[in-house]
């Protein structure tokens, strides 16, 4: 059934939505059949699952120091969040690093090296960086809309110095 429903033009999540309801529903009948206890309840109704949706991807590339790893800006609960995978990884040579989000899909073609240093106006403050590597979460303040910026980037504030970006696809 839902490989026909597949084929007439509805999407697998549509189809398989389709599938459970119809699965779900009982038959109306008159009189109750002799299977049936009256006594019977109803299966308690289980939460729905967490909605997370990616929005966008990026893996990280070296600018002034080695930086490697993948990060996903997704949206939970209706708040927006750049999630950090386990190989994350940048140098621990810098003081005051912090994670931005950059209005360039190019930061390093776009800046000199070797500190590839960010302009004014072009990026946004998230947070300070929590590790050197490893899995990390940041929630994105709700008054930085983050569909306005195509790259995030691991940045020394106090040097100017951006050391590595991933642009978001």
């Amino acid at each position: 059934m839902v490989q026909r429903l597949i084929r007439t033009g509805f999407s697998v999540a549509i189809a398989t939505s389709l599938l459970v309801m119809a699965c779900a529903s009982e038959p109306v009948s008159e009189s109750p059949s002799p299977t049936t206890s009256s006594t019977e309840q109803p299966a308690p109704e289980q939460p729905a699952a967490e909605a997370t949706a990616t929005e966008k991807t990026g893996t990280f590339v070296p600018a002034e120091v080695p930086t490697a790893g993948t990060v996903k800006l997704v949206i939970k609960d209706d708040q927006a969040v750049l999630e950090f995978d386990e190989a994350f990884k940048t140098s621990d040579q810098g003081p005051d690093l912090v994670v931005v989000l950059h209005k360039s899909a190019d930061v390093v073609g776009e800046s000199k090296p070797p500190a590839y240093p960010l302009n004014e106006g072009d990026y946004v403050f998230v947070a300070d960086l929590e590790a050197f590597n490893g899995a990390q979460t940041y929630p994105i303040p709700e008054d930085i809309d983050a569909s306005q910026y195509q790259s995030v980037a691991i940045w020394c504030r106090k040097f100017n110095a951006t050391f590595g970006v991933a642009t978001l696809q």
